[in-house]
């Protein structure tokens, strides 16, 4: 084999207009690197984003200079490659303009052979302004287009919102949880290959049918060849080989080679089998001697994936089957870890994926209003069994249709087909967020109010372009370069037919579901529980995040709902008096701002309860769950589980519980109190339920037992009654229902606590809590009354196993620590409070 890569290692930058370079680094953008020369402030802090804006309206300059070993020049074929400009970008190399780019989502490569030099090369790549490159296209487009969190105020722009023009991260034009930094850089690698002979270029193994029995697949090997020349190509798995003959033409050739495989070990999501993989190698090899020309390696996973839609007597399927088994998907929406995305180690990726795996989810959805995200991340999906949804970069706007814009949108959309399609872990190709229900073509009433800005003739070529876009480029692209996913074109959507009522309501008793009534609508926490669809693929309820990540980004004099900094980080408006509102209808009022903090994530994660728990209870007829949000992109309040420093909010414990793989949830059934019993575990689940009621000083008044038997396919309701015929006298306030469901032979499976009355009304003394060593590491919490969403706190940095519970006198928790690595810890000092340790009236627990 004849190739070679250079890397490139010392950048430098500046702005267009000035003489005065500085050190970057690549990959990374213009943002991180005026930090890191102490130009700027920390863009995360205070309210420093809004003096921040100037950056995007200037043109940016990198460079580097470089030598080329003297056997690479000699090389037929040398390419300047980059995996990621973003986004407007002019590349010149020893002065001569080699390559311009205009999308942050695609690779572009470059001939520069008898340009590179042997000695001291300049390689520049200009980054002209997102801002002053797009304000002309609108202007000539002579219309607003629809971008519902395009910040352009705070970007200086007014009312022009130019996000739609620009193939870039969506959400760094700003976002309802994200601020506005519309950056500029080389955002993934960039390096120098070159080459002679004929190079592998793609490798991919297609699945034409898969069975437990056999898998038949084609292996597809695009080559590029410089002159012609007879080669054999040869596949292998394990100690399986194919091999054929082929002749290689100049340019680029697709060969392909069947391939058969016995008794496949098949790809599985969580909770279902094993994430098998298998790894598959391609040489091409000189005939005769077998001296290799190139080779490849592929590792994927063989399964088959189809989104069920099929009619049934209450409307229409929303059902993901793996392998031929229906799957309720467990798991929440991903955004970008970082405004600023080239920032983000792969630490971060893993800690997310396996906070995911720990929780009982098997699927992330990528939102499209981010970006397509980078391999590792879909790599550690591949292992840990997490499906994939996979939304397309468009969000909550809608876009040109120009000849030139939808080009640039179908290279993108191959590109990442191909760069992506090898991961088993991707179940689902989504063409956008919201925007079908956003702009509701086919109900005059409906939608956010778009198409009553426009004329007849203005909304027809819109909505013209939304079908080119949506409904023709992207599911003929998923087609050609995937085939095997399913696409769907919008989410949420209800059927693709092309009448009223197209985009997807709970009520509608088909398609996946958004539903904001709870948050957006101010509806009760209760409201979950009627507003149940077939797939639910967003929902949510804001909270603060830990004290410590607030004071990265506010002062202890600045610790109150109204300050500059706290407004700055809440960008939902009025958002912050939102979660007052809600805390008042469900808590008393805390008594400080430390304890408004942790009942703002108490808050967030009973609400959250009520909707992940209302959607497994009606299982079959809801598939799926996923909340909104699992990850942040910087500090702030917002809808997620996982704060941007990594730290656990209650509602990520509480998804631990509500996703595990057997639950015991307390509902209405009928008019009356139900207790329910779901699992996903093949085969279902045999053991015994015990029902206890239990005074708050631990108490035992009344018992029961009883034997069940749990299918996998749907949901059972074990129980219903009306609470007064359990109390039997005992005062609501002051008695609490467990049931707990053991499984033959006494593992325990599942456990509900049902109280007879809201928190706001329960009769809760003050609790003396202890916490304990045991001889093997862990920890156990005990009190002596009940003590209400216990939170542990660590001096060491990690997480326990569980967080935000309820302990009764009798029922102690055991938790253990597992320290920032991921590895069991000591945790140091340990401090926790208590909701009765946070009111008004109350002071702070003890430790």
């Amino acid at each position: 084999m004849t190739a070679s890569v250079l890397r490139f290692r010392q950048w430098m930058f500046k702005s267009s207009g000035s003489d005065e370079w500085m050190p970057a680094v690549v990959p990374g953008c213009v943002h991180a690197d005026l930090l890191r020369n102490r130009v700027i402030a920390d863009p995360f802090g205070s309210d420093n984003e809004r003096e921040l804006q100037w950056i995007d309206k200037l043109d940016w300059d990198y460079e580097t200079r470089f030598d080329v070993p003297a056997e690479m020049l000699l090389l037929p074929s040398l390419e300047l490659e980059f995996d990621g400009l973003d986004t407007y970008a002019d590349v010149s190399l020893n002065g001569r303009p080699v390559l311009s780019a205009d999308n942050m989502f695609r690779r572009w490569s470059a001939d520069v052979k008898g340009i590179a030099a042997e000695k001291d090369n300049v390689l520049r790549v200009v980054f002209r302004s997102p801002v002053r490159e797009d304000l002309p296209k609108l202007r000539a487009l002579g219309i607003a287009l629809p971008a519902a969190n395009d910040q352009s105020e705070l970007g200086g722009l007014g009312d022009d919102k130019i996000s739609v023009f620009a193939r870039k991260a969506p959400y760094h034009y700003g976002w309802d949880w994200g601020p506005r930094f519309v950056t500029s850089g080389i955002w993934r690698e960039a390096r120098l290959a070159g080459w002679r002979g004929s190079r592998i270029a793609d490798f991919f193994i297609r699945q034409d049918e898969i069975t437990a029995q056999t898998a038949r697949l084609t292996a597809q090997v695009e080559v590029r060849t410089l002159a012609a020349c007879a080669a054999v190509l040869r596949i292998s798995e394990g100690g399986r080989r194919w091999e054929r003959q082929v002749e290689l033409r100049p340019g680029t050739d697709v060969l392909s080679v069947e391939l058969e495989l016995e008794q496949p070990r098949l790809w599985w999501c969580r909770g279902l089998g094993k994430p098998e993989r298998h790894a598959f190698k391609a040489e091409l090899l000189r005939p005769g001697d077998g001296e290799p020309i190139d080779e490849a390696t592929v590792v994927t996973g063989l399964r088959t994936v189809r989104l069920n839609t099929e009619r049934d007597e209450r409307g229409s399927r929303f059902v993901l089957e793996l392998n031929g088994v229906p799957v309720f998907a467990k798991g929440a929406n991903h955004i970008p870890h970082d405004s600023f995305p080239s920032e983000v180690p792969v630490e971060k990726y893993r800690a997310e994926v396996e906070a995911a795996a720990e929780c009982g989810m098997n699927m992330l959805r990528v939102w499209g209003g981010g970006l397509y995200e980078d391999s590792a991340f879909y790599n550690l999906c591949d292992e840990h069994g997490l499906m994939v949804w996979q939304d397309f970069m468009f969000a909550c706007s809608m876009y040109p249709s120009d000849d030139a814009f939808l080009a640039s949108v179908a290279a993108e959309a191959e590109d990442n087909l191909k760069r992506l399609r090898r991961h088993p872990s991707l179940v689902l190709w989504c063409g956008n967020n919201e925007i079908d229900s956003a702009w509701s073509q086919y109900d005059e009433q409906g939608g956010w109010g778009w198409k009553g800005r426009f004329s007849a003739e203005q909304r027809s070529a819109i909505w013209s372009g939304y079908e080119k876009l949506f409904h023709v480029l992207l599911p003929r692209a998923v087609e050609a370069f995937s085939p095997g996913v399913p696409y769907w074109p919008s989410s949420p959507l209800a059927r693709l037919s092309g009448d009223a009522g197209q985009h997807g309501h709970a009520d509608a008793g088909e398609g996946d579901v958004h539903y904001w009534g709870v948050w957006h609508g101010m509806e009760p926490f209760e409201a979950f529980r009627g507003n149940v669809g077939r797939f639910m693929s967003e929902y949510g309820f804001q909270s603060f995040p830990q004290l410590s990540t607030i004071r990265t980004y506010a002062e202890e004099s600045e610790l109150e709902l109204e300050s500059r900094p706290m407004l700055a980080h809440q960008k939902h408006g009025g958002g912050n008096q939102r979660i007052r509102h809600f805390m008042n209808l469900y808590m008393s009022e805390p008594k400080d701002f430390p304890s408004f903090v942790y009942r703002s994530q108490v808050l967030q994660a009973e609400a959250m309860k009520e909707a992940m728990e209302a959607h497994r209870r009606a299982k079959p007829y809801c598939m799926g769950s996923l909340y909104w949000q699992m990850n942040d992109c910087w500090p702030a309040a917002s809808w997620s589980g996982i704060d941007y420093f990594g730290h656990w909010k209650a509602l990520q414990y509480q998804a631990k519980r509500s996703f595990r793989e057997t639950l015991l949830s307390f509902g209405d059934s009928g008019g009356l109190r139900s207790l329910h019993a779901v699992t996903d575990r093949p085969g279902g689940v045999r053991g015994r339920l015990t029902l206890r009621l239990l005074e708050f000083d631990g108490t035992e008044r009344r018992r029961e037992a009883m034997e069940v038997r749990l299918d996998e396919a749907g949901s059972s309701v074990l129980l219903a009654f009306r609470d007064e015929d359990w109390l039997g006298g005992l005062p609501a306030d002051s008695a609490v229902l467990v049931a707990a469901l053991e499984e033959d032979g006494g593992a325990p499976l599942a456990e509900a606590w049902h109280y007879f009355v809201p928190l706001k009304q329960q009769r809760l003394e003050r609790p003396r809590i202890s916490v304990t060593e045991a001889e093997d590491g862990s920890w156990t919490v005990s009190s002596d009354t009940l003590a209400r969403q216990v939170r542990l706190t660590a001096e060491q940095a990690g997480r326990f196993s569980d967080n935000f519970f309820d302990v009764l006198p009798g029922l102690p928790r055991t938790v253990s620590f597992h320290g920032a690595s991921g590895q069991p810890a000591r945790p140091g000092r340990i401090s926790w409070m208590s909701m009765q340790d946070t009111g008004a009236d109350r002071i702070e627990g003890g430790s």
